[in-house]
């Protein structure tokens, strides 16, 4: 979001205002939680130590993060950003948006630039969810949503995916008289699967008055459909979340974008009263940001060698009989390993492979990051050693550390991913 002078509106009080939103989180129960002292003999975990705890030999496929890491015109950037470092130089923050802003046609205030998109996710929920506002949302779909929910006290209503795992636009209109927001993850995490275009403009045309939708449209680079944020364009009453955590693989870097009508975003600053300002991004996250914007080869790159690597995945899957969600449109799978998944996580585990957790709708089924190929083909084969087990002889794998994946959100600097 760029700012004329005349406006009344400084970068610097826009960043108090709204990037302190952010880090007004210190009042919702959730990070007031994460801020507890640590009980009496027990070591205070730091939020990411799951990941501290594999060895170094570990195939990480767990967080649905990019093996490749930032492309080569990202890390350039950073390098150059990095010198001016010792000043704030918050055009950076202004230029990235304003290339963003030129990409996708948007006027000036319809896009706010975060570090990540978990925090404006969150501030996008509970500026519009309440105790008399209720959220509905897939299931299952990503958990940030109704946790959302729980800290703001709003109503929960979840709606089950459609027979091919879309979010079944026409039962969450019923499913509610008059709910603060939908929630509808674009290609849907954990199931890679997408709801069509047409289904979300007819729930954006069709809801209640005074509703609003907002869409996470995380893993959107890696689908074949249409973006929604020309709705956001057109007034409508939508949010749309964008992250350079996957397909851009800057998921430690931190950068996000929050796509609105300038009112929708002004909202954000109502969730909590400020207390610290934390949320402005680093001038190199941004910088990077824009190189990756700006690099016209990185996302069609990456696309094929995702959609290659995990069409090889899942043809060897099927090959061998194992039953997985059709149709995924990300950096992820869903796969039925017959018992239940967080055994089965544990069992992988121990062969160095840590894959991703389970959703209570689909007990039996475990997320699956797609990786680089010389990781998924170590996955292929301690999937086949972990599935000749029958289920309920992996006895001891309960006991080995699984991480627990409570806080979703970077408000609340939190783990999932």
């Amino acid at each position: 979001m760029t700012f004329d002078p005349a406006s009344g509106v400084s970068r610097r009080s826009f960043l108090r205002i709204v990037g302190a939103a952010s880090a007004a989180a210190g009042g919702f129960p959730a990070y007031a939680a994460m801020q507890l002292p640590a009980a009496a003999g027990q070591q205070e975990r730091h939020p990411n130590s799951e990941k501290a705890e594999f060895s170094a030999d570990t195939v990480v496929i767990s967080a649905n993060e990019n093996p490749l890491g930032p492309a080569q015109s990202a890390l350039s950037a950073i390098g150059t950003a990095a010198a001016l470092g010792g000043r704030y130089h918050y055009e950076e923050s202004a230029q990235t948006i304003a290339a963003f802003n030129d990409i996708f046609g948007l006027k000036k205030g319809y896009s706010a630039l975060f570090p990540g998109s978990g925090g404006p996710l969150d501030l996008a929920l509970m500026s519009n969810i309440g105790p008399d506002k209720a959220l509905v949302y897939g299931d299952p779909s990503y958990e940030q949503g109704y946790r959302a929910a729980d800290t703001m006290k709003a109503p929960k209503v979840p709606v089950p995916l459609t027979a091919n795992y879309a979010h079944d636009v026409r039962a969450m209109v019923k499913a509610h008289a008059a709910p603060g927001a939908y929630y509808i993850v674009n290609p849907n995490n954990p199931t890679g699967t997408l709801t069509p275009k047409e289904d979300i403009v007819w729930l954006v045309n069709n809801k209640p008055k005074g509703s609003v939708v907002i869409v996470d449209e995380a893993y959107h680079h890696f689908s074949n459909d249409e973006s929604v944020i020309d709705l956001v364009a057109q007034d409508k009453d939508i949010i749309v979340l964008r992250t350079f955590s996957k397909i851009y693989g800057m998921a430690g870097l931190r950068a996000g974008f929050a796509v609105a009508r300038p009112d929708l975003l002004a909202k954000f600053a109502t969730v909590a009263a400020p207390a610290r300002s934390v949320g402005s991004i680093s001038i190199t996250s941004a910088a990077a940001a824009r190189a990756s914007l700006l690099d016209k080869n990185l996302v069609p790159l990456r696309k094929k060698i995702n959609s290659d690597v995990r069409a090889e995945t899942l043809e060897f899957l099927a090959k061998k009989g194992y039953k997985f969600v059709p149709g995924s449109q990300a950096n992820m799978f869903m796969v039925d390993v017959n018992r239940p998944g967080k055994d089965f996580q544990a069992a992988m585990l121990k062969e160095n492979i840590a894959i991703g957790r389970t959703w209570p709708a689909m007990p039996n089924f475990v997320r699956v990051t797609v990786g680089t190929r010389a990781e998924m083909a170590k996955f292929q084969t301690a999937f086949v050693k972990c599935m000749d087990k029958a289920p309920g002889t992996m006895n001891g794998a309960a006991g080995l550390h699984l991480p627990e994946f409570h806080v979703p959100s970077e408000l609340y600097r939190g783990v999932l991913a």
